[in-house]
């Protein structure tokens, strides 16, 4: 019996392709709780590409896994809400949820190695998510898979290929032929880029973008490379100890940050062009979230911390029409 297509819901507005409201994330652990994503709220548009940036840690990674409803136990959604077009995500059965992975929402894993089996060829790999949810004979689902290779750039001999006999670029060329397999409409990234060289990482971002144009999906692209992301994304979304503590536009967030991560993370980054200037980077440490504390999370790395940072959580205050950030210096600043 053919699994049925996944709908989207009627009664919704489904101008977002996807909307995270107020998810947290928790981990249990031997020591007590740990929220790695704490009330974050988003949106990703038919088309867009959102960038989410921060140090490892942050609850980049852990974000993109509830969107798929990937976590496993110790960890839990405990609160929020995830719609996508409509459907509430985290209300979905094990049938529907096998029909909304990878025919609506795929995954770039961070390392293709891991990612791949190593003792199973680049085909069987690829025409095992095509047999899994379209009732097509194997010959076809190779010939697809040839197809695929060929869009990602690779010789449809590669179906024959181990992993081991390809080179870390062609390996990730074959995770992301694997995550187009199905056209979904929205593919989740995470690291995708990580261990390879620059020009193979300028190569394959170039391709990823003419297959973005072609098959009109969007992309969750997470990363810790800010200089990357700010020349493939629309928006950025910085997070910080699972709290997103800013979003906007590439170019306002590049340009007009507001909040004191966003500007160290920033600083941390060398220009390609212009005159050498000294790098500065973020003061201490990352937050232990066994021991969050009371007030504002970044205040014992922040150079301009005052009173009200030690005691109130910061609220999200819009900048502009598409940039907000939470900081308790910006809403002085606005109030005044």
């Amino acid at each position: 019996m053919a699994i049925p297509a996944f709908q989207p819901a009627r009664d919704e507005d489904t101008s977002e392709l996807l909307e995270i409201r107020n998810l947290c994330v928790d981990y249990v652990s031997p020591k007590g709780m740990v929220r790695a994503v704490n009330d974050v709220s988003l949106s990703i548009r038919p088309g867009e590409t959102l960038g989410l940036a921060g140090e490892s840690g942050c609850g980049k990674s852990t974000l993109a896994f509830s969107i798929a409803r990937l976590h496993k136990a110790p960890a839990l959604i405990s609160e929020g809400e995830i719609r996508y077009r409509g459907r509430d995500v985290l209300s979905m059965n094990k049938r529907t949820l096998r029909q909304f992975r990878w025919n609506e929402v795929s995954v770039v894993f961070q390392s293709a190695m891991n990612s791949l089996n190593p003792v199973i060829t680049v085909g069987e790999q690829i025409i095992d998510v095509i047999l899994a949810h379209r009732r097509v004979r194997k010959k076809e689902a190779w010939r697809q898979g040839e197809e695929l290779l060929q869009t990602v750039g690779l010789h449809p001999s590669r179906m024959d290929s181990f992993p081991h006999q390809l080179s870390g670029g062609m390996r990730q060329r074959v995770v992301i032929a694997i995550a187009l397999a199905l056209r979904p409409r929205l593919i989740i990234m995470d690291e995708p880029t990580t261990a390879l060289d620059v020009v193979v990482e300028r190569e394959i971002m170039d391709e990823l973008y003419q297959l973005k144009d072609r098959f009109g999906f969007s992309i969750l692209f997470i990363s810790h490379d800010l200089s990357l992301m700010g020349e493939i994304a629309d928006r950025i979304g910085i997070m910080y100890a699972g709290k997103l503590v800013e979003l906007g536009t590439a170019d306002e967030v590049f340009y007009r940050p507001q909040h004191p991560y966003t500007r160290g993370l920033l600083n941390s980054f060398p220009t390609i062009h212009g005159p050498r200037e000294r790098l500065y980077g973020i003061p201490g440490n990352p937050l232990n979230l066994l021991e969050a504390p009371q007030g504002c999370y970044f205040q014992d790395r922040c150079e301009r911390c005052f009173s009200p940072c030690r005691t109130h959580d910061p609220e999200m205050i819009q900048v502009s029409p598409a940039h907000r950030a939470a900081c308790h210096e910006l809403a002085e600043r606005t109030a005044g």
